[in-house]
């Protein structure tokens, strides 16, 4: 009763606060410069303009100048709080207009965000450099920090100074006055490029289209994905054609299923040569020159390769580690691949033809095997993957493990008008935060799928904890017109795995935002272990259900999916560990050739260990964003990193009989997703577990543990 009291209560908040943040004002006003008067103090999206951005950005850049200025001339004598803490909370209100920028010039872009983007890169790379080099604020910090013993730090403290201290070390506080200006130079090269980089990708994308005007050409193809050609057709002025995108609910189910080989040939190419086109998006001068500054940046830190100064503070630790575990990999994947070509080879015979597989041929063979062999065909199982029934599995599986619940919220201030909002509750009736899903592709959003935030979680001054805003936002086959939209299992999987991101932002409860992130390497494990209940029987009998019948999953269809669940693993992990080997092969190298080609590097490198043709690395050069983009360098071997942790996690689960363990879920949420950065990352994880991980766990979850590969690895 009381529950039901307070959600009613907050809904009447909601309604009071949509009417004030609708009605029409006779002059704008910056919602960036005042205190957010909507519901549970989501950002105003409709009211912000793009010179509300700059206003907000420039203004946010002054505040926390004066700020700083305001700790290096006080006359106090530096100590953890007027220094330490004052640094950790300067900066809020260009906090506040860059997090909101970033997602929304991710999601909902245009040119002139992007070009507000170009103008503000510059300023905020040398509004950063003139905080990090600042002597007199890093004195500060070095003397606090040389004299920690005497402040009675607790652990988060202690662990913020520890972070504040490094952070400033290793953005060159140390150097020379001259050192100094080269790394100045450098890193506002590094951001230019960067940004270069993604908005070249996104034209790229956006740029290529496969229309089509006979029928007979969309033979093979689904009804839905035709319907969805169609839909995209119509909204571009091609009426009674059908359209095909580099979109990946577009491109992937065409190579996969499209009987025409030369149109699933353009496809591909289109796909494998973004960026590579020789025009003016051309990006393989920008990978070149960006590897390069990255490396001058290195050598100029004391670093032999850029590589070494990445890997220093996350759990790998040094780029042996991670060339151990990826070449631990590639020989079995690579020989699971080679049986997968060899079934594709025999499909290919089968239809009387003799030709050698490329890589279009690919997808769209071992489709026909998996068939053959399974008696499978994953449309068979979409019609039970309807997007709001996957959605409600995953908060099903979210409130078995920790009590929490979700409530839409219908009538809230949203990043884009498909947005869903949803108000996070915990077990205790307390509002934990609240999560955005924007689920389906347009050209303003970037590619694949991500979860960010309009605002992190944090406490007051008052030690009042700030509930976070998370987003996830992905690129899911939009439904034609009247019809819902069915998944694929690889995108059911995707919205578990962005979902268990949610999570983790969601129970974060730190007190300094210095605290808050956790190495690159462990921030998937939250992710990726998620994934582990999309398709557990227990869980599919909850929410798969057919979309017209209502009907559950058969029980039998479930089986032969489980079947086929690691055939394929060869395909998928060799493109992944080709990505991850060519991330870090660019970012270990030593010294970078002017007149470098960035493709054949990627050639060479990638064919010395004996990739198959047919297998392009799922990224190439010129589109690998993760890498290149900034996100994941020399760091896009986190995922199946913590995939060996993520593994070895829900084996925990597995061997305790329970997959909805209360006691585990207890563990993995205070010992994982609450505390932030705050514990070391293998602390946590060893905390959880026990013990460290064992890696028999990811091999038997991709099927790459045969007696073969176990003969092989002994000798």
């Amino acid at each position: 009763m009381k529950k039901t009291c307070k959600h009613l209560l907050a809904a009447a908040l909601v309604a009071s606060s949509l009417t004030a943040y609708g009605q029409n004002e006779t002059e704008h006003a910056n919602p960036f410069l005042s205190e957010y008067t909507t519901p549970y103090g989501v950002p105003p999206f409709e009211q912000i303009t793009v010179e509300d951005y700059r206003e907000g950005l420039l203004k946010g850049m002054e505040e926390q100048k004066q700020e700083i200025e305001a700790i290096v001339n006080q006359r106090s004598m530096p100590d953890f709080e007027n220094t330490i803490v004052a640094l950790d909370r300067s900066g809020a209100l260009l906090k506040k207009v860059q997090i909101v920028f970033g997602a929304q010039n991710s999601c909902n872009t245009n040119e002139e965000l992007q070009a507000l983007d170009m103008e503000m890169t510059p300023l905020l790379s040398a509004h950063r450099d003139d905080i990090s080099l600042n002597k007199r604020l890093f004195d500060r910090v070095k003397e606090v920090y040389d004299n920690r013993k005497k402040f009675s730090l607790d652990k988060e403290q202690t662990k913020l100074l520890e972070n504040t201290y490094k952070d400033f070390t290793r953005k060159g506080a140390n150097l020379s006055e001259a050192d100094q200006k080269k790394l100045r130079e450098l890193n506002s090269r590094i951001s230019m490029l960067q940004l270069t980089f993604e908005q070249n990708m996104l034209k790229e994308t956006n740029a290529f289209k496969l229309i089509i005007d006979n029928k007979e050409d969309l033979s093979g193809l689904p009804d839905a994905l035709v319907a969805s050609a169609a839909e995209t057709a119509r909204s571009m002025g091609e009426e009674g054609k059908w359209v095909f995108t580099l979109h990946n609910p577009s491109i992937m189910p065409f190579l996969q299923y499209a009987d025409n080989r030369t149109l699933r040939e353009r496809m591909f190419k289109a796909y494998i040569n973004r960026g590579n086109n020789g025009n003016s998006e051309n990006n393989k001068e920008v990978v070149r020159q960006l590897v390069s500054a990255r490396l001058e940046k290195a050598k100029l830190m004391g670093y032999e390769d850029y590589a070494s100064m990445a890997l220093e503070d996350r759990m790998a630790k040094n780029e042996k580690n991670v060339y151990n575990l990826l070449d631990q990999l590639w020989t079995p994947a690579v020989n699971k691949a080679k049986e997968e070509l060899a079934d594709i080879k025999a499909e290919i015979r089968k239809e009387g033809k003799d030709f050698e597989p490329e890589g279009w041929d690919w997808r769209y063979y071992f489709e026909k095997a998996k068939k053959s062999k399974y008696n499978i065909d994953e449309n068979e199982i979409r019609p039970y993957l309807e997007l709001n029934h996957v959605r409600e599995g995953a908060f099903y599986v979210a409130n078995r493990l920790y009590g929490i619940h979700f409530r839409q919220l219908e009538y809230m201030p949203k990043p884009h008008p498909e947005a869903q909002a949803f108000e996070c509750i915990d077990k205790d009736g307390k509002t934990l935060g609240i999560i955005y899903f924007d689920f389906f592709p347009r050209t303003s959003k970037g590619g694949g799928a991500w979860c960010g935030s309009y605002r992190p979680q944090s406490y007051d001054d008052k030690g009042n904890r700030i509930t976070p805003v998370v987003t996830i936002v992905c690129n899911f086959t939009k439904p034609s017109a009247g019809q819902p939209a069915l998944l694929s299992p690889d995108e059911a999987t995707t919205l578990f795995h962005e979902f268990g991101h949610g999570l983790h932002s969601l129970f974060r409860d730190v007190h300094y935002a210095g605290v808050g992130g956790v190495p690159r390497d462990f921030v998937e494990l939250p992710s990726q272990i998620d994934e582990h209940w999309t398709f557990e029987p227990e869980v599919l009998k909850v929410y798969a259900k057919h979309y017209q019948t209502g009907e559950t999953i058969p029980t039998e269809l479930v089986e032969k999916y489980e079947a086929s669940s690691k055939y394929g693993q060869g395909f998928a992990t060799v493109e992944y560990l080709a990505a991850s080997l060519l991330d870090m092969d660019y970012h270990t190298l030593k010294s970078v050739p002017e007149d470098m080609d960035v493709m054949k590097f990627e050639e060479q490198v990638l064919g010395k260990r004996g990739i198959l043709k047919q297998i392009p690395s799922r990224y190439r050069s010129t589109y690998f964003s993760h890498t290149m983009g900034g996100g994941y360098t020399a760091g896009y071997y986190s995922y199946i990193w913590a995939e060996v942790l993520d593994c070895d996690a829900f084996g925990a689960y597995v061997e305790s009989g329970d997959i909805f363990n209360p006691e585990l879920a207890e563990k993995f949420r205070k010992y994982v997703l609450t505390p932030g950065g705050i514990n070391d990352a293998t602390d946590m994880y060893i905390n959880f577990r026990g013990k460290g991980p064992d890696i028999k766990w990811l091999l038997e979850k991709r099927g790459l543990n045969t007696q073969e590969d176990v003969k092989q690895d002994k000798e």
